[in-house]
């Protein structure tokens, strides 16, 4: 049983070519998802976003591709291709597209 699914094993990859998005879309890709831990790879074209909400777990962001605005409990942050920025529990966060951007969502639950 694979525990890592909807990508290839044993197999070298690039993260950001897993996924794409076309102009006015997201795009997820769920990697791994228990009562402990969430794995997804988004893919959001320009100007796309997610709404303001929370989150019972924290949820730690890396950005593979292009740029994003992350904004935490009124807070915001630009995020570029390598940075990764830790959303705690329970905070306010939304999500939005400066130009097109590819990143990784896990999020760690309590137990």
């Amino acid at each position: 049983m694979a525990y890592i699914k909807n990508i290839s094993h044993e197999e070298v990859l690039h993260l950001a070519d897993q996924v794409s998005a076309d102009k006015g879309q997201i795009v997820s890709k769920t990697l791994a998802q228990n009562d402990h831990v969430s794995v997804t790879l988004f893919a959001f074209s320009k100007d796309e976003e997610i709404a303001t909400h929370d989150s019972t777990g924290d949820a730690m962001v890396l950005v593979l591709e292009g740029t994003g605005q992350f904004t935490v409990d009124g807070k915001e942050y630009i995020l570029q291709a390598g940075d990764t920025l830790v959303m705690p529990a329970k905070k306010p966060h939304s999500v939005y597209a400066k130009e097109d951007f590819k990143w990784l969502l896990t999020v760690v639950f309590p137990s």
